[in-house]
C-alpha cells in the first residue's frame, strides 16, 4: 500500500517517535533556559526571610514588591539609568555604523592596502596592551571621568567587522556593478545599495553591542570616579556590596544594633541580588524579541560565506 493518501504522506511510527523525542528535548532545553529568570523573579517578590533560606523554588511565597520599591529609591539611580541608556544607544549606533562601513570597505578589492588594514584590525582580537597601558592612554586622551570613555573604545569591534565583511561578500556583485555603471561613487553605493540590505547582520551586531554596553560596569570601575557618570549596573553592583556588608553587620551585632538588624531583616543579600538581577536583565529581555527574527539569519549568513 502506498504511504501517501491524496498527496498527504502518512507518518510512520519512527517519524512519530523522532518528533516526540525532538519536542521533549527542546522543551527540556527551553525550561533550562527560562527557569533561572523565573527563579530570580519569584525570589525577588517573595518574603525575604523565606527566600534567604532557599525555600522558594517553584512558586512565590507571600508576594510583595517592597524589594523593588527600596531598590528604586537608591540615591543616584535615575541619573545612572540615563547614563546606561545613553551609552547603550550611542555606543550601539556607533558600533553598528562603524562595523557596517569597515566590513563593506574591507570587502572591496580596489581598496588600497586592504589586506594590511584588515589584518591590522583583526590582530587586536588576539593581543592587548594590558590594563595599565590602556588606562594611561585613556588618561592622556582625557577620557577618564568622561562619558565618551563608554563609547569611543568600543566603536571598532573586529568580530563584528568579520561578520559584516563575510555577509557583504555573500551578496551579489551585480548590485555594485549596476550602481557603478549608473555613476554612483563608493559612499553612495554603501549608503544607498548595501546598507539597506544589511538589516539581518546589523541587527545581530546591534544585539551583541547593546548587551555588552548595557551589562558593562568594569569600565566605570577603572576610569570613572565622578558619581554623576556611574552606570546603572555599577551603582547596583555597589548596592549589592552594601547589602552584603549590612547583612554581615547584623550577624555580628549580636542584637546590639537594632536599626541594622531591622534593615537586614527587611533586605537580605539574597533578596537584593535577585531584585537587582531582574532590574538589569529585564530591558534586554524586552528588546531581544524585536531583533530575534533577524538574529538567526544574520549570524548564519555572516558566519559562512557563500
Amino acid at each position: 500500500m502506498s504511504s501517501t493518501t491524496f498527496g498527504v504522506r502518512r507518518r510512520s511510527g519512527g517519524d512519530i517517535i523522532f518528533a516526540m523525542t525532538n519536542y521533549t528535548v527542546f522543551i527540556a532545553l527551553a525550561f533550562l533556559c527560562a527557569y533561572p529568570f523565573y527563579f530570580l523573579i519569584i525570589n525577588s517578590i517573595s518574603a525575604n526571610d523565606v527566600s534567604a533560606l532557599g525555600q522558594v523554588r517553584w512558586f512565590p511565597v507571600d508576594v510583595h514588591l517592597e524589594n523593588y520599591a527600596q531598590v528604586l529609591q537608591l540615591n543616584g539611580l535615575p541619573m545612572a539609568a540615563v547614563v546606561s541608556i545613553g551609552r547603550t544607544a550611542i555606543g550601539t549606533f556607533a558600533a553598528v555604523l562603524a562595523s557596517a562601513f569597515l566590513g563593506f570597505m574591507f570587502s572591496q578589492s580596489k581598496m588600497w592596502g586592504r589586506q594590511f588594514w584588515y589584518r591590522s584590525v583583526i590582530i587586536t582580537m588576539y593581543f592587548s596592551a594590558g590594563l595599565i597601558p590602556v588606562f594611561i592612554v585613556m588618561k592622556t586622551l582625557g577620557l577618564t571621568n568622561n562619558f565618551w570613555v563608554y563609547v569611543l573604545p568600543f566603536i571598532v569591534q573586529p568580530f563584528f567587522i568579520i561578520l559584516v565583511k563575510t555577509y557583504v561578500e555573500a551578496m551579489p556583485e551585480s548590485l555594485q556593478e549596476a550602481a557603478e555603471m549608473d555613476g554612483a561613487n563608493i559612499v553612495q553605493i554603501f549608503f544607498r545599495i548595501f546598507l539597506p540590505n544589511m538589516t539581518p547582520i546589523l541587527a545581530t551586531v546591534a544585539i551583541f553591542s547593546a548587551v555588552a554596553q548595557w551589562n558593562s560596569f568594569q569600565d566605570t570601575l577603572i576610569y570613572i570616579t565622578d558619581q554623576s557618570l556611574y552606570t546603572l549596573q555599577y551603582l547596583l553592583y555597589m548596592f549589592i556590596n552594601q547589602a552584603n556588608s549590612l547583612a554581615q553587620a547584623a550577624q555580628n551585632s549580636g542584637g546590639n544594633l537594632t536599626n541594622i538588624i531591622t534593615a537586614a531583616t527587611t533586605q537580605t543579600p539574597t533578596s537584593i541580588r535577585t531584585t537587582v538581577s531582574v532590574l538589569v536583565v529585564l530591558p534586554i529581555i524586552f528588546i531581544y524579541p524585536l531583533f530575534q527574527r533577524f538574529f538567526v539569519k544574520g549570524i548564519m549568513l555572516g558566519a559562512v560565506k557563500g
